[in-house]
């Protein structure tokens, strides 16, 4: 990846952190907490889903500047979507993030900007937090989500 394209990518982390969409909470819905004790994130996770679709999706919390930019990318990309084609989203984002840092990049859009956390193991845990979240919620579970 280039320097130039780097640089944009961190920008793109930096401004979803300080100005991230759909940063609120949902009165109506579903929702799950989320935790990574490793660097102290905290999530809030909600959703409205009806007919399989969700409809909404927002998301409430502190945590590091990749905690918090994957967790409003993850709301831009997941609304308006299934249930099964935001799971579907989940897995080819968890590759991505999960692949050895020379691997190609699948094509995923916006969320391509998080790709990086490849390089920093540790990091993978604050990307991959929004996501585990959002997945308790659909399924209701009730119980907080944690990275380790």
């Amino acid at each position: 990846m280039s320097a130039e394209l780097e640089d944009l990518y961190q920008e793109v982390i930096l401004d979803h952190n300080r100005r991230p969409r759909n940063f609120r909470a949902l009165e109506a819905g579903q929702k799950a907490e989320g935790f990574n004790p490793l660097c102290g994130d905290r999530i809030t996770v909600y959703l409205t889903v009806d007919n399989g679709v969700i409809n909404d999706v927002a998301f409430q919390g502190s945590g590091c500047a990749i905690s918090k930019a994957s967790a409003s990318l993850m709301t831009e990309s997941v609304k308006g979507k299934t249930v099964a084609e935001a799971q579907a989203l989940f897995e080819r984002f968890q590759q991505m993030i999960t692949a050895p840092s020379d691997a190609p990049v699948d094509n995923l859009g916006k969320l391509m900007v998080l790709a990086g956390v490849r390089q920093f193991p540790v990091r993978v845990k604050c990307a991959s937090l929004a996501w585990h979240t959002l997945r308790a919620a659909v399924e209701a579970s009730g119980e907080v989500v944690s990275t380790e």
